[in-house]
């Protein structure tokens, strides 16, 4: 009885070092993934600051077109912030749900866990009173 308590006891352990490990990879994924898009972001806005800056050397003849370019690159940042703020709650959602999955997981094991004891607390005693 003492073995295959031990022997649960280990392979519970080892269920939830698998369940951590799969946790923590999927979260340093969404942490390569959001820093990927983080310096994507920073580029496209660098590169926007350097048109603006080159914009702002135009000639005062080149104002009209100097104009419709700000308009131009003002829909760009307001689309790109879009793209990131759709980004960024894709991203919470993803991390919610698999929290959520996370718990689901845990609740499951301590219910087979607990059944897993009721079941051998349940034959030990069919033992038991087999025996006296």
């Amino acid at each position: 009885m003492q073995k295959t308590e031990i022997l649960q006891a280990a392979n519970l352990s080892k269920f939830k070092s698998q369940v951590e490990n799969s946790q923590e990879h999927h979260f340093s994924m969404l942490q390569r993934e959001t820093e990927k898009l983080r310096g994507d972001i920073e580029k496209m806005r660098s590169e926007l600051r350097h048109v603006l800056w080159s914009v702002v050397q135009v000639t005062a003849g080149q104002r009209p077109d100097l104009n419709l370019e700000r308009g131009r690159i003002r829909d760009e940042l307001a689309n790109q912030n879009a793209e990131t703020t759709n980004l960024t709650n894709k991203l919470d959602r993803e991390i919610h749900a698999l929290r959520a999955q996370l718990e689901a997981i845990k609740y499951d094991v301590i219910k087979y866990c607990i059944g897993t004891l009721v079941s051998i607390s349940a034959v030990g005693l069919a033992v038991l009173r087999i025996l006296m």
